[in-house]
């Protein structure tokens, strides 16, 4: 199997590493406008070789897009007039418009959307990791649009990746990406801001802040380059979430002011399900 994949990431470096650690992958061809993340990918042993887009097209089997989601949507039509018999997937984590680009394309049915629900707050061919995807879920959106040849190929891939398929519309997907994914990154991005402006004035607080913190704000040092587009493309969604969110903090602010601590804890015990249902969901995806 020759793949080539497009974005020498955190998410198409990784795919790399596992692809071809498993032997799904004989042959990676990796292409990045970046310079310096091409240099990178095949310095250090992600890919084993770079190509322009046509050049790599040619040669591959299967094409991974795994570049910003503004930069899908613009390109993926582009790649897709190259193609024949290959088949061309992608990782992005919006998919209604996306796949509206490309509904009336004469080729359409090689394409696979999907989006692989793993990552980190890192970025760059440096921040590929090995078993980045094993026990998480990947989605595969629209299926019925895809060749059956391109679908069985792309879910092959995941398998060898360790990932369980979902498979669902893509307009369902958006909402559901907006609820687990993009909210969380809205409020690590917020709560990081609040904190670095009161910081000017309290010196203190940086060396009083421990794990909680960490990890509160961790999300706050993803790209913005990847994830301003996300917002801009899932904007419905993603205000409709934020917008419920915003809700739940006013109410917390109104117990508070009312110093009603019953209220508080209702809320606060109300909140702690959450463990009850992600542990069940991550009992049902090993």
């Amino acid at each position: 199997m020759r793949i080539s994949i497009i974005g020498m990431g955190l998410i198409g470096g990784s795919m790399a590493i596992d692809l071809k650690k498993r032997k799904f992958a004989s042959h990676l061809i990796g292409v990045d406008q970046n310079v310096l993340h091409a240099e990178t990918a095949l310095k250090i042993g992600l890919v084993d070789e770079i190509c322009t887009l046509p050049e790599a097209v040619r040669k591959s089997e299967l094409i991974i897009l795994a570049i910003p989601a503004n930069a899908t949507i613009q390109l993926l039509p582009e790649l897709l007039d190259l193609v024949d018999h290959q088949v061309v997937t992608d990782v992005c984590s919006i998919k209604k418009h996306l796949c509206e680009s490309v509904k009336n394309h004469p080729k359409r049915e090689r394409f696979v959307a999907a989006h692989p629900m793993a990552g980190t707050e890192n970025s760059g061919p440096w921040a590929a990791l090995p078993g980045l995807f094993d026990g998480k879920a990947a989605i595969i959106t629209d299926a019925h649009d895809s060749a059956p040849d391109a679908l069985e190929l792309v879910e092959r891939m995941y398998e060898a990746l360790y990932m369980k398929l979902v498979f669902m519309a893509s307009d369902q997907h958006d909402i559901h990406a907006a609820y687990v994914s993009h909210i969380s990154h809205i409020s690590s991005f917020a709560l990081a801001i609040t904190v670095l402006e009161k910081e000017k004035n309290e010196k203190n607080i940086f060396n009083l802040a421990s794990g909680g913190f960490d990890s509160t704000v961790r999300l706050a040092k993803s790209s913005a380059e990847m994830w301003s587009p996300i917002f801009a493309q899932n904007a419905d969604n993603v205000m409709t979430v934020l917008d419920a969110y915003i809700d739940q903090l006013q109410h917390f602010k109104q117990a508070m002011l009312k110093n009603d601590m019953n209220k508080m804890t209702e809320m606060i015990i109300q909140a702690n399900r959450i463990k009850k249902v992600l542990s069940t969901s991550n009992e049902k995806l090993k």
